[in-house]
């Protein structure tokens, strides 16, 4: 296939080589879990255990009727001592399942579907929605209703998000390096369920190894590896069909308005082994890397664990962090406490230092339109900016404010360090609220 490549971007440092080459390590479970109830875009879930009582791993925590959800799980076995709000790593409070572990790791009966190749779409979905499957990329959709798009509605090609293109990540990469068949034949059941004949992986040549390994895992199938000039933020799932499929999904559309469904590699294993193992998501491959840390690794932690657990298996340098960021340098968001625990969509932690933030005080746009030049999807940075001073909310959204995916490409390329994506997030907000 040829590469088509993308509009604007950016080039950060990419300093993935201090875990590129960090095999997974597995994290023991603390002795107490922190389950939030709102790890997916949607609605927040209900509690169906009460206070006193003991779960097994594995075990729906919490569920909720509403269509956009996907139920939690037990990450350990043992007692339910609170559920209450506490702090949440992406807002404020939200209502949390307090598991004292046992260590027993007694698990539920788990339902395995080795012969997936015989079940409808219907039962699949069934099962992926159970095992609270999300997007893995960051987003976290609900796998379920992405992999169900309208039934007038053509898809012709699934595209599998390899990129990794934030700093310093390399969660998807050694999951890609060290569970490529996993990754592939939950690339088959995505296709079975779509009835589609193509899929493409996507991965940035940056990952080398990554791509060879998953070339051999793909041999014999119809499964293409498609390597992918590096460039952020090309794991946007606009950008990733721009590139590989050159096919631009039009403003307020998703990727299926295009005939394409859009999922993280590291998705794909959770649906196999969700299908094939009957394993609920319960646990997660973050890197912990940034200057703050002395030995940078990649943690398999079952969701739940404080982030303080990692960051001090890690070796957590204290008094020399700036800042703790969940997620990526570009995208990701600063932590006020480590007590907030690992979520389904948690990839990274990073212990920045002063000179990795390299904070400097804004000056005044010089209008050199850098902003414009790097927006990926072709939007004005420079004019939200200027509206948003005046709280001039309505005006934002005539100029497409919300087809913004606040990558920060704007921001980082500022000359005048504008806090324009900044700008953004608050300008949304507003909009949300007056929309209420």
């Amino acid at each position: 296939m040829k590469f088509f490549g993308f509009k604007g971007g950016v080039h950060p440092p990419e300093n993935k080589i201090q875990t590129e080459n960090q095999a997974v390590e597995i994290l023991a479970a603390p002795k107490m879990i922190f389950i939030p109830l709102l790890q997916h875009i949607g609605v927040p879930l209900t509690p169906c255990v009460e206070v006193g009582e003991r779960v097994l791993k594995g075990q729906i925590i919490a569920d909720s009727e509403a269509f956009l959800s996907v139920p939690v799980h037990a990450t350990v076995s043992g007692i339910v001592k609170k559920i209450e709000n506490l702090p949440f790593p992406l807002m404020g409070n939200v209502q949390t399942i307090v598991i004292e572990n046992d260590e027993k790791e007694e698990w539920i009966t788990l339902e395995k579907l080795p012969e997936w190749k015989n079940s409808t779409k219907e039962e699949l979905l069934g099962i992926i929605r159970a095992k609270g499957i999300v997007g893995l990329g960051g987003a976290a959709f609900p796998t379920h209703i992405k992999l169900n798009p309208p039934s007038d509605v053509k898809i012709d090609t699934l595209l599998l998000n390899g990129a990794e293109c934030e700093p310093y990540l390399n969660s998807d990469n050694r999951v890609m390096i060290e569970e490529s068949a996993k990754v592939v034949e939950g690339i088959k059941i995505m296709k079975h369920i779509l009835k589609v004949d193509s899929a493409v992986i996507g991965i940035e040549d940056n990952k080398l190894e990554a791509i060879e390994i998953m070339k051999k895992a793909c041999q014999g199938t119809d499964i293409e590896v498609m390597p992918l000039k590096t460039m952020y933020p090309q794991g946007g799932e606009k950008s990733l069909i721009k590139a590989i499929l050159n096919r631009e999904v039009p403003s307020g559309k998703l990727p299926s308005a295009v005939g394409v469904v859009v999922n993280n590699t590291t998705t794909a294993a959770a649906i196999y082994d969700a299908v094939v193992n009957g394993l609920p998501l319960i646990d997660k491959v973050v890197t912990v890397t940034g200057k703050g840390i002395k030995e940078p690794k990649n943690l398999k932690a079952v969701i739940g664990t404080p982030i303080s657990a990692l960051l001090e298996s890690c070796g957590y340098n204290e008094e020399n962090v700036e800042k703790i960021v969940m997620g990526g340098p570009m995208m990701g968001m600063a932590q006020l406490t480590l007590e907030v625990p690992v979520i389904k969509g948690t990839s990274g932690l990073l212990a920045l230092t002063r000179e990795e933030t390299n904070y400097c005080k804004p000056k005044a746009c010089i209008g050199c339109g850098k902003c414009v030049d790097a927006c990926p999807m072709s939007l004005e940075p420079i004019m939200y900016a200027r509206l948003a001073e005046f709280s001039q909310w309505e005006e934002m959204a005539k100029y497409n404010l919300m087809d913004c995916i606040e990558c920060g490409s704007c921001a980082y390329i500022c000359p005048a360090n504008r806090p324009l994506t900044e700008a953004i997030k608050i300008g949304k907000a507003k909009l949300r609220t007056m929309k209420k």
